[in-house]
């Protein structure tokens, strides 16, 4: 398949996605903290990207200004001195500046995806790390159970339930997706891998 039509197949998979998560997010409103300069998900992950997924990444990093790419660049060579082979190794994101995304428009499928409760491999309700931070799904997880309280959900009397997506990395990039989509993600491993 032709460079440009990969990538435009890519395009076009990224606008749906945008389309749906946007909907997914606007109908867990009542859940949803985040806001623009909250970054506590650029600030402690893995990321996992695929080969498609770094790519178009790198169309947004030649994008900035030279002085950034070597911020960016300094931030990756430390980074990988750090991780030097550690499996579940985390880390801040290194287009991460002043708790901003240098690249947003170009980002990956899990930073468009997060925040939101997913749904797990195995079908169970995964609630995002944040909202033990007081961020998203807060005002309705039981923290001692570490699940939604179906208690505090009636109490705060939303029309709309807190509910899990099917927003799973493993399934937004899935053969599937590949398939129906016309694309192919090609390998996944961890952002700092790719470097």
């Amino acid at each position: 398949m032709p460079e440009n039509t990969k990538l435009s197949n890519y395009l076009f998979y990224m606008s749906y996605l945008n389309r749906k998560l946007e909907g997914f997010f606007e109908n867990q409103s009542p859940y949803i903290f985040c806001k623009k300069g909250c970054s506590k998900c650029c600030q402690n992950g893995e990321y996992p990207f695929s080969k498609a997924e770094f790519d178009y990444l790198m169309v947004g990093f030649l994008q900035l200004p030279i002085d950034i790419q070597e911020k960016i660049k300094a931030k990756v060579k430390k980074i990988k001195k750090e991780k030097n082979g550690k499996e579940g190794f985390v880390y801040e994101c290194p287009f991460l500046f002043n708790n901003q995304c240098s690249v947003y428009d170009f980002r990956g499928i899990i930073c468009r995806s997060f925040g939101l409760m997913s749904i797990n491999d195995k079908g169970a309700s995964k609630i995002p790390f944040c909202a033990f931070e007081n961020l998203n799904y807060s005002n309705v997880v039981d923290f001692d159970t570490k699940i939604v309280s179906s208690e505090k959900y009636k109490k705060l009397g939303n029309v709309n339930e807190p509910l899990a997506f099917n927003t799973s990395y493993s399934f937004l990039t899935s053969e599937n997706i590949e398939k129906n989509f016309h694309i192919e993600f090609g390998d996944k491993k961890p952002l700092i891998d790719w470097f």
